[in-house]
């Protein structure tokens, strides 16, 4: 068997984390290889053709969490990446014909129609988040102090760092961020506010790519992150980039090649390469071996582990835990090609409208999100999805003439919630759950199903099968107290460093989770590049 020994550094999948990673390894004067099993880089954030002169970004649809050093750093604006905002975050058709909109210049009004109290509530609720955000996004940036067995300055020196961080909050401020890391949404919600379409739009972050009630413990940090973003420096705004997910990675492709990094597609890693407990290269699929001192792994971690490590060579303890490590995101993604743009009951009218541009959400209250969570992990009513299910319409093609033919639109459809698992498997299931999510966007649009010229679904599998999603899960691992910050992925290799030496973490499984952010990826170039003693590091 050849063995090519002439990089640096090999990345494994070529995800934006895996992408981000690699320019900066680059950047400091490694050669870089990166190895990406499709045939496009980009994992979940990809623009893909679904339909003839439809394109949508396939998995990953909308844009806030991508961090502003990033987008420098890697010089994505000079790369072609143009964000735009929608004119305000969400519009909620309700049933009895009337709808809500949060965002914007209606925000005070329309809360008002509801509870004057909860109109003059909203600002103060703001004001707590922003305090901790504030805080929490910087830790983002940062190594977590990594557990171990032996005392190592640099995990002292973070320890330190996180709690002077954490110092900076008043008394008050921490008593909420104690709230928000182990209450559920819904209590959250419902102590603050009364009015139902309010607490549903707000409460929304809690469950997206959450399997969970709104009203499980620790789902308040959920809707926590989706809120550490900002867009076009406006912070917590959402919106889109012209040319879908796909022109962010796009552009750090471009930022990569410029700094002399590899990129293979269609080479698939089968398997690490373990000598002497160190990771020491890979084996792809075709046969070929590459050796490098250094991998970097931007796969789910269960998935890095369990299908690319041998039995055996993971000690027994991390081979268990990693066995029980928390996949699993209850979401079913639709990209459906439209001849025209959905005619709601409480806004009527298929000419372009700002609520067309908005996140268009259907599910008018939290116990609306709770029985949906319900039905499909009870499985009491179905063979694992709810009876009605929550729905985020986003209609890219509102904001993006790009993506669709003139006069015809595009829309994500993000599904909540379905078990991951289902009865008799998701190939028999794909195309019931698709109609039942058209149907339920229907029965607010009656346009919408007779509107659809074709559709791509995906279930939790395909999720899996076609992005490495274990799952389904967008995360990589579930937001659950257990499964972050130093304990992202397990106690031990919290700070980007994996089960064997030479092998690093830096997907969405390490900290500080899921979204597109890059951080992962950044941090992670960091670590290495520490480990190597070589400059210049992210800071």
């Amino acid at each position: 068997m050849h063995a090519h020994q002439h990089d640096d550094v090999l990345i494994i999948g070529g995800g934006h984390n895996g992408l981000v990673c690699a320019a900066y390894l680059a950047g400091a004067g490694l050669k870089v290889r990166v190895l990406e099993r499709r045939h496009i880089v980009g994992g979940a954030a990809v623009t893909e053709e679904f339909h003839p002169g439809f394109r949508n970004s396939v998995a990953s649809y909308t844009v806030s969490l991508l961090n502003p050093a990033v987008i420098h750093d890697l010089r994505l604006h000079q790369h072609g990446l143009r964000v735009v905002e929608r004119p305000y975050a969400n519009f909620l058709p309700l049933p009895d014909g009337r709808c809500f909109r949060l965002g914007g210049e209606h925000t005070h009004s329309e809360v008002a129609k509801w509870s004057a109290r909860d109109a003059q509530r909203l600002p103060a609720y703001y004001a707590m988040l922003d305090r901790i955000v504030v805080v929490l996004r910087e830790l983002m940036r940062r190594t977590p102090p990594n557990v171990s067995d032996r005392f190592v300055l640099a995990d002292w020196i973070a320890s330190a760092s996180a709690a002077k961080q954490l110092k900076s909050l008043d008394m008050r401020a921490r008593r909420d961020l104690l709230d928000l890391f182990t209450k559920s949404a819904g209590e959250l919600l419902d102590s603050w506010f009364e009015g139902e379409p309010l607490k549903a739009v707000l409460g929304w972050d809690s469950v997206v790519g959450n399997f969970a009630s709104p009203y499980t413990p620790g789902s308040a940090y959920v809707l926590l992150h989706h809120l550490f973003g900002e867009v076009n420096g406006k912070v917590g705004a959402w919106g889109h980039a012209i040319g879908g997910m796909g022109a962010i990675t796009q552009a750090m492709r471009k930022e990569c090649e410029a700094r002399g990094v590899a990129i293979e597609t269609d080479a698939e890693v089968a398997r690490l390469i373990i000598e002497n407990e160190n990771a020491v290269g890979v084996v792809l699929a075709d046969g070929r071996e590459l050796r490098a001192s250094t991998i970097a792994s931007n796969l789910n971690p269960k998935l890095l582990y369990t299908k690319l490590v041998e039995p055996g060579q993971l000690d027994d303890d991390t081979a268990q835990r990693i066995s029980r490590y928390r996949c699993g995101s209850g979401t079913f993604r639709m990209n459906v090609a439209l001849s025209e743009l959905p005619d709601f009951i409480a806004m009527p009218g298929t000419h372009l409208q700002p609520h067309h541009q908005s996140g268009i959400l259907i599910g008018p209250s939290l116990k609306y999100f709770e029985q949906a969570y319900f039905d499909a992990k009870s499985k009491a009513h179905s063979a694992g999805w709810a009876r009605k299910p929550i729905v985020e319409v986003v209609i890219s093609s509102t904001l993006d003439d790009t993506l669709s033919p003139q006069g015809q639109h595009v829309a994500s459809l993000f599904c909540q919630q379905v078990n991951p698992e289902v009865d008799g498997g998701w190939d028999a299931h794909r195309d019931t759950v698709a109609k039942l999510m058209i149907d339920t966007v229907n029965e607010y649009a009656p346009n919408f199903a007779r509107s659809v010229l074709a559709y791509e679904a995906l279930s939790p599998l395909d999720l899996e099968r076609r992005i490495g999603l274990v799952g389904g899960d967008i995360f990589h691992g579930a937001l659950g107290l257990d499964q972050m910050f130093s304990a992202r992925p397990l106690l031990g290799q919290g700070n980007y460093r994996g089960a064997f030496k030479g092998l690093y973490l830096c997907g969405s499984g390490s900290h500080p989770g899921g979204g597109v952010t890059g951080l992962p990826g950044r941090n992670a170039a960091r670590e290495i590049l520490r480990d190597l003693g070589r400059k210049p590091r992210p800071d």
